[in-house]
């Protein structure tokens, strides 16, 4: 795995991308769809490509109507705003705006104007929330071949992770009936209305005052919500509130803090779903292609938008073949693999490690077995589900464990709620310095996701740092676990079961699984990308639907006024 600074393209393009998140704050905003983008423009325009921009949904001026004006350049890249777009993002804010969603003429027109000012020769949507699903037809109608990278299934659920109130997978949407009572999400136009004054206020007396204003505010709102997990569960998953367990006292907690979680500040237990999960989301077809309101034709026209586009790139084939179950037309569809800087670097820290070729860790070690989940505090994510797990293991397998836990968002629940367990190390958010730099300091990777994860980041710098990988049987990650000559490199549990997951836990902690070493863990592991070869195979992308484009009629009706 090498990085290197691209080679100078012999072709410069003017290549415009689509997101919604701040480019330049990477995955602090956006998360992991906006790192990709954010890194893939960074080595574009390294490359000598002129790269382009666009952010909306964001932000909100008092000036009428929407317009894009340019911001600050960032790394080499030209950054544009669409402020004041009817359409609100992240697409869950929006979620009370479905028709808007599925077609705003307005922001349209004024995209393929500003697309024809910069003189674009492709445009490669990375998100369109915050647009509006009826662009990027009218972008391929103008002219201008459009490449959609699906990161998650947005163009399917505005909810985004096909998640029904966010714990559940989201099997039958029932024609839309049921998305209209998954969310409680606010009024788009108070919505709006708010972004506009706020961020006004914002820019008039600066970040500070402003945001120690909202605090008051909701400080002052604030109020006990609602349980979402009963007390008598956490009791009966081994939680004594914030119990301190004892070393001499093998059987479990034996004092305590006076440290407690309460169960509302909890996400909500996720339902443990079958292993077949996969399979039957893929079958659904005839479910899928429902349509009874106007969330059910916002996923038809989702479809349609993509099926316009030049090409489609998702991450992963199961991610591809989601959409395929819902109309993606097979032929639109091609699986690009991620490739990042960071990867380069976990996978080079790995093969400098000394014992690059043998098991990190075996039951007659004295230390214990260091076991790491980085991610967030979303409910998505599971770490609700290693809570549990943790909390129900067997004391004398918990003794033989150390678990890091990096999750952003704020931790203070889980912390609270894991108090008792001085195997449990918290260490709050991370950047990907750390993340790079964590290679040496645990010896497997967690993965506990409720929901059809695509192509996960934190997945693949697992896989790159050498670390055999626990994780959940849901979307994408089993394309790539694979056992070979003996050897695994990740161990599958059904989404959801704590159970389960304190199983495969245990197997290691006995030995019942060996480790392998990170040298057998990158022989065997399919689908590993460098930064570079992404790169590449991105380039060649673009290259390929510009020259077909070049061959196809431009609809003269879409000029801009």
């Amino acid at each position: 795995m090498s990085l290197t600074t691209p080679p100078q393209t012999d072709r410069p393009r003017t290549i415009v991308m689509l997101g919604w998140a701040a480019l330049s704050k990477q995955a602090e905003e956006g998360s992991g769809y906006n790192l990709n983008a954010s890194e893939l423009a960074i080595g574009l325009a390294q490359a000598g490509h002129r790269v382009h921009y666009l952010g909306s949904g964001t932000r909100y001026t008092l000036r009428p109507g929407p317009f894009v004006r340019e911001i600050k350049p960032w790394r080499g890249i030209r950054n544009f705003e669409l402020l004041n777009s009817p359409n609100l993002a992240p697409s869950a804010i929006n979620f009370r705006n479905a028709n808007t969603e599925r077609s705003c003429p307005s922001t349209t027109r004024i995209v393929l104007r500003w697309l024809r000012d910069i003189d674009a020769d492709v445009v490669h949507a990375h998100s369109t929330e915050g647009l509006s699903l009826d662009l990027i037809p009218a972008i391929e109608a103008a002219g201008i071949p459009v490449v959609v990278t699906t990161h998650n299934y947005s163009y399917l659920c505005p909810q985004v992770d096909l998640l029904y109130r966010e714990h559940e997978v989201c099997l039958d949407y029932d024609g839309g009936n049921r998305c209209a009572h998954c969310l409680e999400a606010p009024n788009p136009l108070q919505r709006r209305l708010k972004r506009r004054l706020g961020q006004t206020a914002q820019r008039l007396v600066g970040h500070a005052i402003t945001g120690h204003a909202r605090a008051s505010a909701k400080h002052i709102a604030s109020g006990r919500g609602p349980e979402t997990t009963p007390t008598d569960e956490l009791r009966y998953l081994g939680y004594d509130n914030g119990a301190i367990e004892s070393a001499a006292n093998a059987e479990g907690p034996a004092s305590t803090y006076g440290v407690r979680a309460e169960p509302r500040e909890l996400p909500k237990p996720a339902p443990v779903l079958p292993d077949d999960t996969n399979e039957r989301m893929l079958a659904n077809t005839d479910v899928h292609l429902k349509v009874l309101n106007d969330y059910g034709r916002r996923r038809h026209e989702g479809v349609a938008a993509l099926n316009a586009a030049s090409l489609v790139t998702p991450p992963s084939d199961f991610l591809g073949r989601v959409h395929e179950s819902m109309g993606l037309e097979p032929a639109k569809r091609r699986t690009v693999r991620l490739g990042q800087p960071h990867f380069d670097r976990m996978h080079r820290a790995a093969l400098a490690l000394p014992g690059y070729d043998q098991s990190p860790w075996s039951p007659a070690d004295p230390r214990p077995l260091r076991l790491a989940f980085f991610g967030t505090v979303r409910p998505n994510k599971g770490l609700r589900v290693l809570a549990d797990a943790i909390a129900i293991l067997p004391a004398n397998i918990r003794h033989r464990c150390l678990f890091h836990v990096r999750a952003a968002g704020g931790d203070w629940a889980f912390r609270k709620l894991l108090s008792g367990y001085p195997q449990v190390q918290f260490a709050g958010a991370y950047d990907l310095m750390q993340r790079a730099a964590s290679v040496p300091e645990y010896d497997v990777g967690l993965l506990p996701h409720i929901w059809m994860e695509n192509s996960p980041l934190v997945l693949l710098e697992h896989l790159h740092a050498g670390k055999l990988v626990i994780t959940s049987r849901l979307g994408g990650p089993p394309e790539w676990i694979v056992e070979r000559d003996g050897a695994t490199n990740g161990l599958l549990f059904p989404s959801g079961d704590a159970d389960a997951l304190a199983q495969r836990i245990t197997s290691l902690v006995r030995g019942d699984v060996g480790l392998p070493s990170a040298k057998t863990i990158h022989d065997i592991t399919p689908h590993l990308t460098s930064y570079p070869a992404h790169l590449a195979q991105v380039q060649s992308t673009y290259e390929e639907v510009i020259e077909a484009k070049a061959s196809r009629p431009v609809d003269k009706t879409l000029e801009p006024a």
